[in-house]
């Protein structure tokens, strides 16, 4: 794959979940019974850093979750490696809470598809609501993100890379051509 353009630096992507963190406690009238649940593995660290922001302006502590949605996805059959399984882990019980599901990039909807079965399946939250750094269109099923960081209109050869500093040293997103 060869890069055509980078999309976000770092203090873009600051910038964008501190605006979405923002959102989140606007929309859900404060912090009160919200639960943060990032999805295997970029969703997590975004996770983990929109609840930090929170707690810088609001002062309270988000309880943080992460979410393996492996056995869940709709391709499992098809894909001819074993999956890797790292399970998931919400710290407080989701029943009655608002759940704000995050997602590095928001495609085709398949993988927030399979994160909502999940975490059905670990209990019933009051609310669902899904925060993605990037929305690149291109849906499949019908799922729309309450936050957006950036819309970036792609075509199917495009890829969208996010780098965060915790899994790839840097904090970016590329856009890149396949080849």
């Amino acid at each position: 794959m060869k890069m055509k353009t980078q999309l976000f630096d770092a203090e873009a992507i600051r910038r964008a979940l501190t605006r979405i963190a923002h959102e989140i406690v606007e929309k859900n009238k404060g912090v009160e019974d919200l639960v943060i649940v990032g999805i295997r593995t970029r969703g997590i660290y975004l996770a983990e850093r929109l609840a930090e922001r929170i707690f810088q302006f609001e002062g309270q502590k988000i309880p943080v979750g992460s979410i393996d949605i492996t056995l869940y996805r709709d391709d499992l059959q098809a894909r001819a490696e074993q999956p890797e399984i790292y399970g998931s882990s919400i710290p407080v019980d989701i029943k009655d809470k608002c759940v704000v599901l995050v997602d590095d990039v928001l495609y085709t909807g398949r993988t927030v598809r399979a994160a909502l079965d999940a975490l059905i399946d670990i209990g019933r939250p009051k609310r669902i609501q899904l925060a993605v750094l990037v929305d690149r269109g291109h849906r499949e099923l019908p799922i729309r993100p309450d936050y957006i960081g950036k819309n970036v209109p792609t075509s199917h050869s495009e890829v969208v890379a996010v780098h965060l500093s915790e899994v790839d040293g840097d904090d970016k997103i590329l856009l890149l051509e396949k080849n």
